[in-house]
């Protein structure tokens, strides 16, 4: 019996090269600012137009600010970057959700919100953390700007298959452990090399349990293991999640939809080429203390110290330890931080913000802690709006920013300043990614609130 992600591929395959890659279809293709404006140019170069444009979606989401999303971009480059994407879309005719449209945003916290990502679907996008599709039971994958253009001519790309991985998650999550704790519980126990070459189905009670949002975080950072992607077989929560969103099905084709996707299963003699499982009771919440997202241990946990370091290991350890300027050995509990980030296309849905304000709520910002909320889509603002969470928030001394992928990747005005601490609930704790000389903290949206009440990396288990 086929795997899930057998039964997707092969319905997708066109041909199949031999000693060479495989020709796979490609239902929906996403583009941002930053990496299709060369694949434009191909295309215009060679005078083709998109081969399916009602396939393709556009919104600019890296370079737009969080504030004053109705005037120009200051920055020259980014205002560059957005307008040409905006130009691009309409040369091609393309669907384009620009800043301040109410259906923009981030483009991995949109497409499912809207029902654009399905179950079944391949789906790709010039960007890494296309990944977090896979949430739905789509195979969905980062690819590069010339591939970018293979889909937009030909709505094909050439791949070599990725090996099968199943991850397996069974019990019962602890107080205060989101799915973005399993995720870094996961990545410190694979490493960041760990998935190279697979494509990962996660299954198991504590997988079955999550809710979208949290499925969608989890596959967010498949990646970070180095996986080409990650996904979960729709269910009845998949189902509930998207019926009745804009571009899901509707009436009978609803009901054909839906008796279609309950076949997207792994058979239970489905053979894959690993298997892992992993117990529940182990995981606790946890942070990063390096500067890669496997450097991650539970938060009441120490650095680990040099000798249970791997000799290969121990020079990029010691290089990361002083970059953070952390010891070997040292528990990370107390320690001041400087800004706390909630959002990216990992964080930045209401559930997130929803969890952020179960700590916050009768509390008050720390007056050490700049604090940037950036909700991940407008849809999201105007539901923090619906449930009054702004003014939870906005009580606590919190302001909520416009969307955008904003601190995550420092690609605009939100900056963390060199030397600084920042518990971000972001994908990305390299150096730099935040800010020149940026020390980030990856953490859950309660590690990362409860941060920003006390001022320091508190366990949110003892404020909740």
């Amino acid at each position: 019996m086929n795997t899930l992600f057998d039964k997707i591929w092969d319905k997708h395959v066109v041909q199949i090269v031999e000693d060479g890659p495989t020709q796979l279809y490609i239902d929906r293709l996403y583009c941002h600012e930053v990496t299709s404006p060369q694949a434009f140019s191909g295309l215009r170069e060679r005078g083709l137009k998109c081969f399916r444009p009602k396939q393709i979606y556009c919104m600019p989401d890296h370079n737009t600010p969080t504030h004053d999303q109705d005037k120009p971009i200051e920055d020259p480059v980014s205002r560059v970057q957005v307008d040409t994407l905006k130009a691009n879309a309409e040369e091609f005719g393309l669907s384009y959700y620009g800043m301040m449209d109410e259906n923009n945003g981030i483009i991995h916290v949109v497409g499912p919100e809207k029902g654009l990502s399905l179950p079944g679907m391949t789906i790709v996008c010039g960007d890494s953390h296309t990944s977090t599709h896979g949430a739905v039971g789509a195979v969905a994958f980062g690819i590069g700007t010339s591939e970018v253009e293979m889909v937009m001519a030909s709505q094909c790309i050439l791949q070599q298959k990725p090996k099968s991985m199943r991850i397996s998650i069974n019990g019962k999550l602890g107080k205060c452990v989101t799915a973005k704790d399993v995720a870094l519980y996961l990545m410190s126990k694979l490493t960041t090399s760990g998935a190279t070459g697979y494509f990962v189905e996660y299954a198991g009670q504590v997988v079955e349990d999550m809710s979208m949002e949290g499925r969608l975080t989890l596959c967010n950072l498949s990646i970070e293991m180095g996986a080409r992607g990650g996904f979960v077989a729709p269910d009845e929560t998949t189902f509930a999640y998207l019926k009745d969103k804009e571009f899901a099905p509707k009436g009978e084709d609803w009901d054909k939809a839906v008796a279609y996707w309950k076949t997207l299963r792994s058979g239970d003699d489905a053979v894959f080429d690993k298997e892992l499982e992993f117990d529940a009771a182990d995981i606790e919440p946890r942070i990063t203390y390096g500067t890669n997202p496997g450097m991650g241990i539970g938060i009441s946990e120490s650095i680990p110290s040099l000798d249970e370091i791997e000799e290969n290991g121990k020079a990029s350890f010691a290089k990361s330890l002083e970059y953070m300027d952390f010891k070997p050995g040292e528990k990370l509990l107390g320690r001041k931080i400087d800004y706390v980030f909630l959002g990216a296309c990992t964080n930045g849905r209401i559930e997130d913000f929803r969890a952020f304000s179960s700590i916050v709520k009768g509390r008050k910002k720390a007056e050490n802690v700049t604090a940037w909320l950036v909700p991940g889509s407008w849809a999201v603002f105007r539901q923090i709006r619906n449930e009054g969470l702004d003014k939870v928030l906005n009580d606590a001394g919190f302001d909520i920013r416009q969307p955008c992928c904003s601190a995550c990747l420092a690609m605009n005005d939100d900056k963390i300043p060199a030397g600084k601490y920042s518990v971000s609930t972001s994908n990305r704790n390299f150096e730099g990614r935040q800010g020149p000389g940026a020390r980030t903290i990856l953490a859950s949206p309660l590690v990362a609130a409860a941060a920003a009440v006390t001022g320091e990396i508190t366990d949110p288990r003892e404020l909740m």
